[in-house]
């Protein structure tokens, strides 16, 4: 891809980024808290959450802590799916509903959800597909992010962490990655 196309290609992922620390310094000018706006399990006046919960969080290192892997994967998943925005929404709202409907009774903020999401999108999706790009970010999103997936999903009973967010996330990027990608060969 050209650096033109690729530099165009990128501005959402930028934009995307720009709009959660936008959401962040607002929350310091309106009157009350965004993060009244974040999703909580089985509340129906919550469900909005769904959508806004990745660009609420609740303090700057959160916000640090999720802006460096939404940029990568939103990068890494907009430069080699050819409908990336498709599958970043399947998996902000399957994974927020099945949090919604499952997760443990809490204030859920933070694009985390969407973190593992990510990272189990693009694994899936390299393991399915067979392609050499594919595979390859499949190979690399699971060297850098694996030991953070698999230490992020485990219950941390008694922390603020979304454990259950990040597991629901995950789940909806493996939905997803099957739902958008045609099996090649073996078992997956």
């Amino acid at each position: 891809m050209p650096s033109s196309n690729m530099s165009q290609t990128l501005y959402p992922v930028a934009a995307f980024v720009a709009v959660m620390w936008v959401v962040y310094l607002l929350d310091f000018v309106v009157p009350g808290s965004l993060l009244d706006l974040g999703l909580v399990p089985r509340t129906v006046r919550r469900i909005p959450g769904i959508a806004f919960m990745p660009f609420l969080h609740a303090g700057i290192g959160h916000l640090i802590g999720n802006t460096i892997p939404v940029a990568i994967l939103l990068s890494l998943t907009v430069l080699t799916r050819e409908r990336p925005w498709e599958a970043v929404v399947g998996i902000v709202v399957c994974g927020g509903v099945l949090l919604w409907c499952f997760g443990r009774s809490a204030n859920h903020v933070g694009a985390s959800g969407l973190v593992f999401g990510l990272i189990t999108f693009l694994m899936i999706v390299g393991i399915r597909e067979k392609q050499f790009v594919s595979l390859a970010v499949a190979v690399v999103v699971g060297l850098f992010f694996g030991g953070s997936l698999l230490g992020g999903v485990i219950p941390s009973f008694g922390s603020s962490v979304s454990w259950d967010g990040h597991l629901f996330g995950a789940i909806g990027g493996v939905i997803v990655g099957i739902a958008t990608t045609e099996k090649v060969a073996g078992f997956f």
